[in-house]
């Protein structure tokens, strides 16, 4: 089969090349999905876990990616609750070949089932994207109807999802982002956006949850918008400035089939629409990795037709 494969942990996009790769092994509760489409995070090339496995061993040449949407091909032993031929979606584990590639073995329980009526490139682009977003506004965050939430990328991958979801919940949002992100974000429900390039984020005002996703000094700046009583919650690091009455938490999205399968429903009613910003075959993923690129939503690799 053909996958993306990385050897140089300090070539970066440079390192990556499309190359033939055995076919993967179904292990123990293990399926072999046959990729329809992927999805990835430009930062994962940076993730120790994208070089080594859990025992911390090189695993290269290793296959990034870790978000898709196939037909399961293969059964491993004891594998329940999926079959040969069902169509599904979800998210690969982080210390294992990923899904820049035609073929994969994923873990069956981070998987759900796909409805028939929902693309493979739109399934493909809500794993992580809903998931981060689910969790870090609920299961962490502990977002109520009436509260004040302020995300941060709300036109992004995830900070999209957070938005609708926010919104569906009866939370009054605020969104950032660059000013090119602004109508994109009210479209999306903002109450409020602020331009990140020539607006205060400090004129945000105070928020009961904080969802950050870009760190460094806007997640520092993020701790004093607190609420007492309120969480900031970040996918990036763990908080160097914690709110002064308030809770910090940083986390790394974990799979759930069962939310996967509430995501894909509110897809189908048309309550959630993730963002898909552009979709490349394959053997252009490299160049969709390159951190100067900037496009919209969330970029999809198509691997094989529906």
């Amino acid at each position: 089969m053909q996958a993306i494969t990385v050897r140089d942990r300090h070539a970066g996009p440079a390192g990556m090349s499309l190359t033939d790769m055995p076919h993967p092994h179904a292990a123990e509760n293990d399926v072999i999905v046959r990729v329809h489409a992927a999805g990835f995070t430009r930062g994962e090339l940076d993730w120790p876990a994208t070089w080594t496995d859990r025992a911390g061993r090189d695993r290269t040449p290793s296959v990034p990616g870790h978000e898709l949407s196939g037909v399961v091909v293969e059964l491993g032993y004891g594998t329940t609750g999926l079959s040969v031929g069902q169509r599904v979606f979800g998210l690969a584990d982080w210390a294992r070949d990923g899904t820049l590639a035609e073929y994969t073995a994923v873990e069956a329980r981070n998987l759900a089932p796909l409805p028939a009526d929902i693309d493979h490139t739109v399934a493909a682009a809500l794993p992580i994207s809903g998931l981060t977003a689910w969790q870090g506004l609920f299961d962490h965050g502990h977002l109520a109807t009436g509260q004040t939430v302020l995300i941060h990328g709300a036109a992004g991958g995830v900070g999209s999802i957070a938005v609708q979801l926010a919104r569906e919940a009866g939370a009054r949002v605020i969104g950032t982002g660059r000013a090119s992100d602004r109508d994109r974000a009210l479209a999306l429900g903002v109450d409020t956006f602020i331009d990140l390039q020539n607006e205060k984020l400090e004129d945000a005002g105070e928020a009961d949850v904080v969802f950050d996703v870009i760190g460094g000094d806007i997640l520092d700046r993020s701790a004093a918008l607190v609420r007492p009583g309120g969480t900031l919650v970040t996918i990036v690091m763990p908080p160097k400035v914690r709110p002064k009455a308030g809770h910090a938490v940083f986390f790394v999205v974990e799979p759930d089939r069962a939310r996967l399968t509430d995501l894909a429903a509110r897809l189908r009613d048309g309550r959630l629409k993730p963002v898909v910003g552009a979709v490349r075959p394959l053997a252009e993923a490299p160049s969709a990795f390159a951190p100067d690129k900037h496009t919209p939503g969330k970029t999809i690799i198509r691997v094989a037709e529906d």
